[in-house]
């Protein structure tokens, strides 16, 4: 399949402070994540290459002085300073800025060289992403999305995320429940931005492919706002994404949203496409969805009854429980069903 090209940013970070203490310490930081910023003594020289900068970082000593000069508004302006806890004075500098955090670099450098490592990871590019979702109970939604992430990431980093929390575990179908690695409960009391590179190494895996799934026994769900993080972070590090979306869900739309291609999985009897008319009418964006037809069925009269375009059209595949069953997945060979309806899909999703 064609893979997104990925190429470093051409502008760097902006570092603004004219504290000899504070400046020597960012500089650590952004040499740990492998970049150079720019250096602003003043607030004249920060306007000059405020827009132009990836990133930027404010200190607190001139923090207030910037936010006097009024800045245009605009994403990835951090405060940062010495001081833990930051000072109460130095919240109503960082609103004027529009700043959307205040990092003491004392108790957020590691999150500060996640920050500046996403600039020069070459792995941040947006990845292609795309939702698969059942028509019906038991239409084989996460076992297609496991065989999309299999097939991925033959060419390169593949994650598949698990957003169903009443689901198998997709680390089970994977046979990566053994590996190590964060799972959604570690990620649901998160706060703040999410490294990509930090995330891809986190979750368990195999070679380029990487599963965020839930534990054994499912805790405290992720807030939506994690969620958004979470999934941005995905798209940074790795060249295909594959969700894995439940069939009830109240965010259902925003993850939709998010994605480059939803599937549809129909099955081909009455009541699978039936129950599939049905859940096309929430669908958010038809116009990127598509259907998945598995079992014998006449495409043309399935489109005609839900609505939806068919892409894929495939048999069941022999053998299948038994692949899972030894931990190596649902695509065991490359002339299997699902491994060739995961290319066209892949297909598809680079010419979206």
């Amino acid at each position: 399949m064609d893979t997104p090209s990925v190429s470093p940013p051409a502008v760097m970070p902006l570092v603004v402070t004219g504290d000899d203490g504070l400046l020597d310490e960012v500089l650590r930081l952004a040499a740990a994540a492998g970049c150079t910023p720019e250096v602003a003594g003043d607030a004249s020289a920060a306007l000059r290459g405020w827009s132009g900068a990836s990133v930027v970082l404010v200190g607190a000593d001139l923090a207030a002085d910037l936010a006097r000069a009024v800045p245009p508004r605009r994403p990835g302006v951090h405060v940062v300073t010495a001081t833990d806890p930051p000072p109460p004075d130095l919240f109503p500098a960082a609103l004027g800025l529009g700043a959307e955090s205040v990092a003491a670099l004392d108790a957020a450098g590691e999150w500060v060289v996640e920050v500046l490592t996403d600039l020069v990871d070459p792995g941040t590019a947006r990845g292609l992403t795309v939702g698969v979702i059942g028509g019906s109970g038991g239409a084989g939604a996460s076992t297609l999305a496991c065989a999309l992430g299999q097939v991925a990431a033959r060419s390169g980093p593949a994650v598949v995320v698990d957003l169903d929390p009443l689901g198998p575990g997709l680390d089970r179908v994977l046979g990566l429940e053994d590996r190590d690695g964060i799972r959604w409960d570690d990620l649901a009391v998160t706060t703040g931005r999410l490294g990509a590179r930090a995330l891809r190494h986190a979750l368990p895996g195999r070679g380029d492919l990487r599963v965020l799934t839930w534990p054994a026994a499912p805790g405290v769900p992720p807030s939506p706002a994690v969620v958004r993080e979470t999934l941005t972070a995905a798209q940074r590090g790795h060249e295909v994404v594959v969700v894995d979306l439940p069939r009830v869900d109240a965010d259902l739309d925003e993850v939709a949203a998010r994605c480059d291609l939803l599937l549809v999985v129909a099955v081909g009897s009455v009541p699978g496409v039936a129950s599939a008319a049905r859940l096309c009418t929430t669908l958010p964006d038809p116009r990127r969805s598509w259907l998945v037809l598995r079992r014998a069925a006449d495409p043309a009269a399935v489109e005609a009854a839900v609505g939806l375009p068919v892409l894929v059209a495939m048999s069941d595949q022999r053998g299948l429980d038994e692949s899972i069953d030894l931990g190596l997945g649902p695509v065991r060979s490359r002339g299997g069903p699902l491994s060739r309806a995961s290319r066209e899909v892949l297909a598809a999703l680079a010419a979206a």
